[in-house]
């Protein structure tokens, strides 16, 4: 089936529309709205999906507007009234990948199209129910980006291997080895230790990878600059950082590969935002809580597609791409609705250039303004806007938000692109959609008409929420204006 054929078949208001969903537990569930059983000539053949689906197959996924990243997720009901499935219960299904196809029940199992993948976050039983809750992949990412510990005869041995990605400023490496004053700042291939200092003076070293010794005794606390893994190539922007904590770290069986890439996406994001970052890891982080602390030093956010493909995304109008256009033809009458309201600010505070290691032990002769710069963790910028300070009655100072950028000019760029986005009123209108709208991806530009909210003669915004159920053949859209 072509696309062009299936976006007549979402189209039509005769289509017998069903889904079939497929769960890897041990044995693998097929299950359906209605009976269905895959063709002879089928890539899989006569195989029945149990027709256990109890109502709609929602999905719920959202770009945030306040920058924190939320899972995507949904709830499935299973039939159960007469307790043929209360033994599944005892099955394990926590993690277990789960994927919807929808499709037309005269379709042959082939052009089913995959509508949304995930992992099964938990089930739960009523009486009349057996319910599975869905979330995105993102929760295989919920791992130590390291369990490796330093080793080595130095009283850090059992601590963890430090792990450096990007450039990295100040940073406390560990003690490796006491005789040698040997120190390890990263566990793999890096690309360059910058310099190493005693209490803020620069001291000799000998270098090997991501350790050193001193040729000097140590007369106080250690510190290093460095440039992280370089493992595959150095990389220090947020895209390439994302994709290679994605796939490179954490335990082995739960990583992405590449086939859980949106590479189009990814590579797209890395051409439009080449900012330097730095992150390092001391102690225990998970990768996904790095993945988007990475993606929000520049206002995006890792979400995962329908489909199972890692993107970054952020809010910003306008949004880049050719704007879809939503008409009253293609939304229930008496949906449009205001969903929500943005909190206008006045003023924008970023910290920038963090230093790893703050308030150190600084020797004598070292010049003042070095010396301030030791004690402070964050540099800062500040972007802000008198008049709409007056306008509204508020404030230009705001709590500072801190981001892995490491220059002053990306740093105001960024704190700037803020303000001016959120210094202005914005109102989330949304829709209950028809089949059609379906296909819509979140972050995409929207134009929305309708009779209401002075949108006569159509606003161009964002597409923030999308709430599909595809056995209703409706999708609820929610877009930022």
């Amino acid at each position: 089936m072509t696309d062009e054929q299936y976006r007549r078949w979402l189209r039509n208001d005769m289509a017998r529309r069903t889904v079939l969903l497929e769960i890897d537990t041990d044995p693998v569930r097929r299950l359906s709205v209605v009976p269905y059983t895959t063709l002879p000539d089928d890539d899989t053949p006569n195989i029945r999906y149990d027709a256990l689906i109890k109502g709609g197959v929602g999905y719920d996924e959202t770009l945030s507007i306040d920058d924190n990243s939320r899972a995507s997720y949904a709830n499935i009901d299973l039939h159960n009234e007469d307790g043929a499935l209360d033994a599944w219960a005892g099955d394990v299904w926590q993690n277990r990948e789960i994927r919807v196809y929808f499709g037309d029940v005269t379709w042959a199992r082939d052009d089913y199209r995959l509508v949304a993948q995930g992992v099964v976050e938990r089930c739960e039983q009523s009486r009349d129910t057996f319910s599975i809750h869905l979330i995105d992949a993102m929760a295989r990412l919920d791992n130590a980006v390291t369990e490796t510990l330093l080793g080595g005869a130095g009283r850090d041995a059992d601590r963890l291997m430090p792990v450096a990605l990007g450039e990295c400023h100040n940073v406390a490496p560990r003690l490796y080895a006491n005789g040698t004053h040997t120190y390890r700042w990263h566990g793999g291939t890096v690309e360059r230790l910058i310099e190493v200092r005693d209490r803020g003076v620069p001291v000799s070293y000998t270098a090997s990878g991501g350790q050193f010794s001193l040729l000097v005794d140590p007369d106080g606390e250690i510190t290093a600059s460095v440039q992280g893994d370089a493992d595959g190539g150095y990389v220090n922007t947020v895209s390439a950082l994302v994709q290679r904590l994605a796939t490179a770290y954490g335990p082995a069986a739960s990583r992405f590969t590449s086939d859980d890439l949106d590479a189009v996406n990814l590579s797209a994001f890395n051409s439009a935002h080449p900012q330097p970052v730095g992150l390092y890891l001391l102690d225990h982080a998970t990768v996904q809580a790095c993945i988007v602390e990475l993606a929000s030093s520049l206002g995006a956010q890792a979400i995962m597609s329908r489909i199972g493909k890692l993107r970054l995304l952020r809010v910003e109008l306008p949004a880049p791409g050719v704007p879809v256009v939503i008409q009253p033809s293609d939304y229930e009458q008496g949906s449009l609705e205001i969903a929500g309201l943005s909190t206008v600010i006045a003023g924008v505070r970023l910290g920038y250039c963090r230093q790893w290691t703050p308030r150190q032990n600084i020797a004598e002769g070292i010049p003042t303004e070095h010396r301030d710069l030791y004690a402070q963790e964050w540099l800062t910028v500040t972007a802000t806007a008198p008049s709409v300070a007056s306008e509204y009655k508020i404030s230009t100072e705001t709590e500072q938000v801190n981001t892995l950028l490491l220059t002053k000019t990306d740093a105001q760029a960024e704190a700037t692109r803020r303000l001016a986005l959120w210094s202005v009123p914005r109102t989330i209108v949304t829709v209950r959609g028809y089949a059609h709208l379906l296909d819509l991806e979140l972050g995409q530009p929207a134009t929305v008409y309708g009779s209401r909210f002075g949108l006569d003669a159509g606003k161009t915004g964002q597409i923030v929420g999308l709430k599909p159920d595809w056995v209703a053949g409706r999708c609820d859209v929610e877009v930022l204006l």
